[in-house]
C-alpha cells in the first residue's frame, strides 16, 4: 500500500467506515509499522499506558461478535478490530522506558535518576481512580494517532464505543483487573466513502483572551 505524505488530505479525508472491502487484509508487517507511528503519540511522562490487541483472524472475530452486537458490519468485513486498553500498570515498564532513554543519548543517567524517582512518588501517591483518568486521556491520544497512521497508509478505520468492555478482558484472556479497555477500532479498505460530517465553528467553541 502506496503511503500518503499529504497531512492536510490525511485529516480532511478521514471518515468513520464501517463497511470494508473483505478480501483487503493488512500485513503483520504493515500492522506493526502502524502500531509503531501511532506510539509517537505523546503520553503522561512517557509511560506508554496503551496495550493493543488486534483482532484479525477468523476465531478471534467470532469471539468478538458477540461483543459488539452493534458493530457486525465492521467486525465481519474490516482487515482487523483492534482493541486498545489502558494498562493500569504502565509503570511496571518505567525503568526500562528511561533506561533505553539514556542508552540511546536522549537522556544524562542523573536525570532518568532524578525523574524515576519523582515518577515512582507519583505513582505511589496516585488514587487508582487518577491513574485511569490519565491512562485514558494517553489511550485516547494513541487512538487518534492510530487512525491517522492508518489513513497514512490508504486505510480507513471507525472508532466504536459501544461494546460489551466488562466482558472483552475477560473473553480474549486478559487480566481485567490491570487492562481497562478504551475502545475498539475498526480497520480495513473502504467499501464506500461514508458520509462527511460537519463540525462547529471555531467562533462558537473557542474563547480568545
Amino acid at each position: 500500500m502506496t503511503k500518503m505524505n499529504d497531512f492536510k488530505e490525511i485529516i480532511t479525508g478521514r471518515r468513520s467506515i464501517r463497511n470494508y472491502d473483505p478480501s483487503v487484509k493488512i500485513s503483520r508487517e504493515e500492522m506493526t509499522e502502524i502500531l509503531t507511528e501511532a506510539t509517537l503519540a505523546p503520553s503522561s511522562v512517557n509511560m506508554q499506558p496503551w496495550r493493543f490487541m488486534v483482532i484479525d483472524s477468523e476465531e478471534g472475530k467470532k469471539k468478538l461478535a458477540p461483543l459488539a452486537k452493534f458493530n457486525q458490519v465492521q467486525t465481519e468485513t474490516s482487515a482487523a478490530m483492534i482493541a486498545v486498553f489502558a494498562d493500569m500498570k504502565s509503570d511496571e515498564y518505567m525503568d526500562e522506558i528511561y533506561d533505553k532513554a539514556v542508552a540511546e543519548g536522549h537522556m544524562p543517567a542523573e536525570v532518568r535518576d532524578r525523574q524515576v524517582a519523582q515518577i515512582k512518588g507519583f505513582f505511589e501517591a496516585s488514587s487508582f481512580e487518577s491513574l485511569k483518568e490519565m491512562n485514558l486521556i494517553d489511550a485516547g491520544l494513541v487512538s487518534m494517532q492510530l487512525m491517522l497512521a492508518a489513513r497514512a497508509h490508504g486505510y480507513d478505520t471507525n472508532p466504536i464505543g459501544g461494546y460489551e468492555k466488562d466482558q472483552i478482558a475477560d473473553v480474549f484472556g486478559m487480566d481485567k483487573e490491570r487492562y481497562y479497555p478504551v475502545m475498539l477500532l475498526s480497520i480495513g479498505k473502504a467499501a464506500d466513502q461514508g458520509y462527511q460530517s460537519v463540525r462547529l465553528p471555531i467562533e462558537k467553541i473557542t474563547e480568545w483572551r
